[in-house]
């Protein structure tokens, strides 16, 4: 009876164990389902994760090119604004050097007109005169041609208007003080008397 007493509780741990054996490989394959299934959703939630992350990735790129060509354009408005006011002032510096200098030229030529006994002075006023248009021409101002030629209210102001057959139509005959012109701007029109 001992033997049989003894082989049953030998028998008994090892069906608990058998039992635990199979309880724990039922457990693990239980597991390795929630496991297979935990991957897929997982990997489904990482593919949103970087769709959403991808999509505002992209949205952010689009706004950072937009305001890189807003930028870009501001750049080359400025650089085109600076440039045109450098030249702008050069040519506004010109223009008041110039308009400094024309009462010299003006007084230059009456002098010129005068009749002059010597001869050594009055050299003298024509190389000043000739030096000084040297360098008004160094400068890009030319003076208004427009003695003998039509009138022209842009660049002539008429003080003085005669009748004589034998001039044309509002015709130039006499200049009373030079115009000067820079490029296409007037820096000083010139006192001219009109015929007809």
């Amino acid at each position: 009876m001992g033997s049989k007493k003894k082989a049953a509780e030998e028998a008994a741990p090892q069906t608990d164990e058998t039992s635990k054996a199979e309880q724990t490989q039922a457990a693990a394959g239980e597991q390795s389902e929630q496991t297979a299934e935990a991957p897929a959703k997982e990997q489904e939630t990482a593919k949103q994760d970087l769709e959403k992350a991808l999509e505002n990735a992209v949205t952010n790129l689009a706004a950072k090119e937009k305001d890189y060509l807003y930028l870009r354009a501001e750049y080359d408005n400025f650089r085109r604004r600076s440039s045109k006011e450098k030249t702008d002032a050069y040519a506004s510096a010109k223009t008041d050097a110039a308009v400094a200098f024309l009462p010299v030229y003006d007084n230059l030529q009456r002098a010129l007109a005068t009749p002059c006994q010597d001869e050594a002075f009055r050299k003298g006023v024509e190389m000043t005169m000739t030096q000084l248009k040297s360098v008004l021409e160094k400068l890009g101002i030319t003076e208004i041609d427009c003695q003998g030629k039509p009138f022209d209210p842009k660049t002539q102001n008429a003080v003085m208007h005669i009748e004589d057959e034998a001039y044309g139509e509002s015709v130039v005959v006499e200049v009373f003080q030079a115009g000067f012109m820079l490029g296409d701007k007037v820096v000083r029109e010139a006192m001219v008397k009109v015929a007809n």
